[in-house]
C-alpha cells in the first residue's frame, strides 16, 4: 500500500516528516549515548568509569550494537504479523527511554540494564520505521531513493544534535547526566511522533499479514518466555552465578548471527512459494546485505578504536580550549547533513537521464571509498607511532570518506530492501537487511580489541589489513553488480511472474525495463 498523502515535505509525502523527525531524536538518544560507551567503560574507576580494558570494552560495544540490530529480526515479524508498524515505533521508543533513564541511575547495574532496554526498544522501532518510508512511495515512484536521502539526513542530523549535547554534558557534569539527556531526546521523538501519526494516512497501522489468534496467543507466550530468560540470565551474571568474558562470547555471537542471516534468507528464498522474478531480486538483494556487512565493520570503529586514537594520539588544543573526544565523532553526522541534499538531487538527476547506477553498483561504491578513508588513518597511525601526536585534519579526512561512502550505501541499500523484498516480507526482510548492521558492529568490535593503547606501533596494521579486506570485497560486489542490475529492473507484470514454469526470454526483457 502506498499512502497518498499531501506532498508537502520537500515535494515527498507528508508521511515523511513524521517519520523524519521521530528517526531525528531517536538516533540522538542513540548516537549521543553511544559516543559515551568505549570511554565510559575504558574510564577508571577514579574517573567515575568502569576501568575495564580495551579488549572487553570493544568487545561489550560490539555486542551492544550488534545486538541492537539484532534485534531488529523479531522486531520486524512482530510488525508485519502481531501489532503493525505504527504500534512497534511506539511501543519501542517508549521502552528505549525507559533504558536511557536507567542508564541516567549511577549504579554498577544499571548501566547494563539500560543497555538491556535499548536493545529490545530499538529492535522494535528501527526495522520498522525504514519500512514505512518505503510504503510511502509505489514501486514505480522515482522519488524513493531521494526519500532515503533525506531521512537519512534526519538520522544524521539527529545525531550531531546527540553528540554535541552527550559530548557537552559529558566533559562539564559527568557520564550520566548525558545518559539522562538521551531519555529528554527520545521523549521529544515520541510526542512528535503520537500528535502527527495521522500523516501516515493509514501506513503501518495494521499488520501485513496477520496471524490467528490461536497463533498470536503462541507467539505473546513465546516472547513473554524470552524476556523472562533475558532477566534470569542477567540475574544470574550480576549473582556472579554466570562467568561472562566478553571477547569469547562476541566471537560465539559473530558466528551465530550469521549463521541466522543465511538459515532466515534461505528458509525466506526456497520456502515462501516466491515466484522467479522475486528470486532473481533476493539474489540481487544478497549482493547489498554482504556489502552492507562488511561496511558497517570497518565504519563502526568510529565508536570504538577511532574514538579511543582520538583520545590518544589526537591533539585536541585548539588555542586554550581542548575538543571533546567525543565530539570527533559528530564529523560524520555533519557532513551527511551537507552532503545528503546533493546525493538526494544526483540520484534523481542520473535516473532522468537513464544512467542510473544499480542498487549493487552504487554500494560496491560506497565501500570502495568507505576503504580508502583507513589508508588516511594508516599514515595518521604511523605519525602516532613515530611517538608524535597527529593533527586533527587526519580524522577530518578519514571520516569525509567514511561519509560519501556511507551516503553511497546506506540510504540507497535501505531503498533497495524495500523494492526488492517481496511485498509481503517487507519488514522481515528490513530486519534481515539490519542484521548485516549486527554483524557488522560485533566484527568491528572484535577489530577494535587488538587496540592497544600501550603498543601504537599496532595500530598502523589494524586499519590497512581494514582497507584491503574491503576494498577487495567491494571490487568483487562491482563486477557482480553489473549482472544482477538487470534483475533489479525486473517488473511483477512480467510474464515470467504470471507463470514461472513457462521458459520466457528474461534478459531482454529486464533490459527493456531497465
Amino acid at each position: 500500500m502506498s499512502a497518498q498523502s499531501t506532498e508537502n515535505f520537500f515535494g515527498h509525502p507528508s508521511g515523511l516528516k513524521t517519520l523524519f523527525f521521530t528517526e531525528m531524536w531517536e538516533r540522538m538518544s542513540y548516537y549521543g549515548m553511544r559516543m559515551l560507551l568505549v570511554l565510559f567503560m575504558t574510564a577508571t574507576l577514579q574517573e567515575q568509569g568502569l576501568g575495564l580494558t580495551v579488549a572487553s570494552a570493544a568487545a561489550i560495544y560490539g555486542l551492544y550494537t550488534g545486538c541492537v540490530y539484532f534485534m531488529g529480526l523479531p522486531g520486524g515479524w512482530i510488525a508485519d504479523r502481531l501489532i503493525g508498524g505504527q504500534k512497534a515505533v511506539w511501543y519501542g521508543g517508549i521502552i528505549i527511554m525507559i533504558g536511557h533513564i536507567i542508564l541516567a541511575i549511577p549504579s554498577d547495574y544499571s548501566f547494563f540494564i539500560g543497555l538491556i532496554f535499548v536493545v529490545l526498544g530499538t529492535g522494535l522501532l528501527k526495522p520498522n520505521i525504514s519500512a514505512m518510508v518505503g510504503q510511502l512511495y509505489s514501486d514505480k515512484d522515482v522519488r524513493r531513493d531521494s526519500g532515503y536521502a533525506i531521512y537519512y539526513m534526519g538520522i544524521n542530523l539527529g545525531s550531531v544534535i546527540g553528540y554535541t549535547v552527550c559530548g557537552y554534558l559529558m566533559e562539564n557534569q559527568g557520564w550520566h547526566w548525558a545518559f539522562g539527556a538521551a531519555a529528554i531526546g527520545m521523549a521529544a521523538g515520541l510526542i512528535q511522533y503520537k500528535i502527527t501519526t495521522p500523516n501516515l494516512n493509514g501506513i503501518g497501522a495494521k499488520p501485513v499479514y496477520p496471524m490467528s489468534n490461536k497463533a498470536q496467543k503462541l507467539s505473546w507466550t513465546i516472547i513473554c518466555g524470552f524476556l523472562a530468560s533475558v532477566v534470569l540470565v542477567t540475574y544470574l551474571i550480576f549473582q556472579d552465578m554466570l562467568t561472562v568474558v566478553p571477547v569469547t562470547i562476541a566471537q560465539y555471537v559473530a558466528i551465530a548471527f550469521s549463521t541466522i542471516f543465511v538459515i532466515y534468507y534461505a528458509i525466506i528464498y526456497f520456502f515462501s512459494s516466491l515466484t522467479a522474478v522475486e528470486k532473481k531480486k533476493l539474489i540481487a538483494l544478497l549482493l547489498i546485505c554482504i556489502a552492507s556487512a562488511c561496511f558497517w565493520s570497518g565504519f563502526e570503529q568510529a565508536g570504538s578504536s577511532m574514538n579511543l586514537f582520538t583520545r590518544d594520539y589526537t591533539d585536541r588544543i585548539v588555542g586554550s580550549f581542548e575538543i571533546p573526544t567525543g565530539w570527533f565523532q559528530s564529523l560524520n553526522a555533519f557532513f551527511i547533513v551537507l552532503l545528503s541534499p546533493f546525493f538526494a538531487a544526483l540520484w534523481i538527476n542520473l535516473g532522468k537521464r537513464l544512467v542510473s547506477p544499480s542498487y549493487g553498483i552504487k554500494c560496491a561504491v560506497g565501500l570502495i571509498i568507505m576503504a580508502s578513508g583507513f589508508i588516511v588513518m594508516f599514515f595518521a597511525a604511523q605519525h602516532a607511532a613515530s611517538g608524535m601526536k597527529v593533527a586533527p585534519y587526519w580524522l577530518v579526512a578519514t571520516y569525509f570518506l567514511h561519509t560519501v561512502g556511507e551516503l553511497c550505501l546506506s540510504p540507497v541499500a535501505l531503498s533497495a530492501v524495500s523494492k526488492l523484498s517481496p511485498k509481503r516480507f517487507a519488514g522481515q526482510m528490513m530486519g534481515i537487511f539490519v542484521l548485516t548492521y549486527s554483524i557488522g558492529n560485533i566484527i568491528s568490535g572484535l577489530l577494535a580489541g587488538n587496540y592497544d593503547p600501550s603498543n601504537v606501533s599496532q595500530i598502523p596494521s589494524l586499519y590497512i589489513q581494514i582497507s584491503l579486506f574491503s576494498m577487495g570485497i567491494g571490487i568483487i560486489i562491482l563486477l557482480l553488480g553489473f549482472k544482477t542490475r538487470f534483475w533489479e529492473n525486473l517488473s511483477e507484470d512480467d510474464e515470467s511472474t504470471k507463470n514461472p514454469a513457462t521458459p520466457t526470454n528474461t534478459p531482454a526483457t529486464s533490459a527493456n525495463n531497465a
